[in-house]
């Protein structure tokens, strides 16, 4: 099997290759790729050094999978290229998410939809992805009407340049040593803050909340709104969810439902002061579930608190696992 990965040298590549040597990936063909100026570096791979070769010879190559992290522009560019020449392309940016002709995949929830002609597939956004993880299996049962929906989301889901903001100011170094990713401070502080902002007020993070979960659940019908706030943690992203149901439900059930849900775990002992947060998720793959309890200030209303490494289940973990979906039905041996 040929793998090529493009955006290799990036900080979702390196975690990337680490998902695919503990999923049993080390023996594949493997070609990193990244931007011109590492073409020609070496790389460690499955205990191999690997030289970085350019996307263009890639796909030359023709690999049985393209794994994408290295940002809409190359994915527009490549993505096709790969595609016509058979490969499946596993896409992390927000380039192909929202064509309806392109597959939107958590494989735990709608891996069914894959066909196997898709040869473009998109990863969700990391926000997106542990949200309807604990969703989904709450929503087959009593549908959801309404989300409010507020992130906590570490500055690695920003990318390299922003974790060294933070390190550089909270280590004291002069900040003009490092390239700023925020306009403001972050360490000390949060900001309200997460994309760019559109002409209606909210971000671009925010949005692809909106459009990204409704796709994936499949149910255009419900109303979402989002705050995202970018904090300074370098690892996993923490939602406080506010969900609005048209049939009432039970606690009890609620939390049967999550605990029984694949890649979700509960821990909600509040009393115990057990409760997810980023440091427990940070190198996890499970989606972790807590302060579930009802909203009592509105009917068929909950809240849940939820959290996951940004890197992994909403990034690396679930672009693999989609390439696993597609081994597992033998459309790529």
């Amino acid at each position: 099997m040929k793998i090529a990965l493009i955006g290799a040298t990036g900080l979702v590549g390196g975690i990337m290759m680490k998902v695919l040597e503990e999923r049993g990936f080390q023996q594949a063909i493997f070609l990193p790729c990244a931007s011109a100026k590492s073409v020609g570096k070496t790389i460690t791979f499955g205990d191999k050094n690997h030289t970085i070769i350019s996307v263009e010879e890639a796909i030359a190559q023709a690999p049985d999978f393209a794994i994408f992290s290295a940002g809409s522009k190359p994915s527009l560019r490549y993505a096709p290229l790969f595609a016509a020449q058979g490969t499946v392309v596993i896409d992390n940016s927000s380039a192909w998410r929202m064509q309806s002709h392109i597959p939107l995949i958590v494989p735990e929830i709608n891996g069914d939809v894959l066909a196997p002609g898709d040869k473009i597939i998109a990863n969700p956004n990391c926000s997106t992805i542990q949200m309807v993880m604990a969703l989904a299996p709450l929503h087959k049962v009593y549908k959801i009407k309404r989300l409010v929906i507020s992130t906590y989301q570490s500055v690695s889901g920003t990318g390299m340049k922003a974790v060294e903001q933070l390190m550089a100011e909270r280590s004291g170094r002069n900040e003009q040593l490092c390239e700023q990713a925020y306009p403001h401070p972050i360490d000390l502080n949060v900001l309200p803050h997460g994309g760019t902002f559109e002409a209606n007020g909210y971000t671009t993070e925010e949005i692809k909340l909106v459009n990204e979960t409704r796709k994936i659940l499949r149910d255009n019908n419900i109303q979402i709104t989002a705050t995202v706030v970018r904090v300074p943690v370098t690892g996993g992203h923490s939602e406080a969810v506010n969900v609005e149901f048209v049939y009432d439900f039970d606690l009890n059930e609620v939390r049967r439902l999550l605990q029984t849900m694949p890649g979700v775990v509960v821990i909600d002992s509040p009393d115990q002061n057990e409760y997810p947060m980023p440091l427990y998720a940070k190198d996890k793959d499970e989606v972790f579930v807590g302060r579930i309890r009802r909203d009592e200030s509105q009917a068929n209303s909950l809240n849940l608190w939820i959290v996951a490494d940004n890197l992994r289940k909403g990034a690396a973990t679930n672009a693999i696992q989609i390439a696993q979906w597609i081994m597992a039905k033998g459309w790529v041996i």
